[in-house]
């Protein structure tokens, strides 16, 4: 990493941000060309390992590829503020971002059934007891994303004592 002063290390610290981004993005090996996909995510950290889960349908280009490769890239953020810094003639924006790699397996039977009720219905507070089509899960690809590279960065807002802005 170029800019060590913005790199994130404390897993806490990783982890807030995970907790604050909506979106995970993919990134696909699909020959010579990358394929990156946006998805809703869940994740699990059982103090030593972080996983992620992922849902979508058991066809197209987004499954195939996790099937065929077994491994994928993953990258999420928030943009915080855009700034000007007149003193300086700067423009920076203001972000905080994690991405890594992860293995990819492909969950069955009671694994599969647990992740979608325990794990990834239970990120939002409006999913935790909404009753979905069940019945949808048998066409339904539910993956893990171990995480086996993760690294954060962050340009943090100026002006706040823990120098994030004030910003979770």
């Amino acid at each position: 990493m170029r800019r060590r002063d913005r790199e994130v290390t404390d897993l806490t610290e990783i982890l807030k941000i995970i907790d604050a981004c909506e979106i995970l993005r993919l990134g696909l090996a699909d020959g010579a060309v990358p394929y990156i996909v946006p998805v809703n995510f869940a994740y699990t950290f059982d103090g030593e390992t972080l996983c992620f889960y992922i849902h979508g349908a058991k066809a197209g280009r987004k499954y195939a590829l996790m099937q065929q490769c077994g491994v994928c890239a993953f990258e999420m953020d928030m943009s915080l503020q855009m700034e000007c810094i007149p003193e300086r003639g700067d423009v920076t924006m203001r972000y905080k971002s994690v991405m890594g790699t992860a293995s990819v397996a492909f969950l069955e039977g009671e694994e599969k059934q647990d992740a979608m009720d325990n794990i990834i219905m239970q990120r939002h507070e409006m999913t935790r007891n909404f009753a979905y089509n069940r019945h949808a899960l048998d066409r339904t690809a539910v993956a893990k994303l171990t995480v086996m590279e993760i690294r954060a960065k962050m340009n943090p807002l100026s002006g706040g004592a823990d120098g994030t802005g004030g910003i979770p």
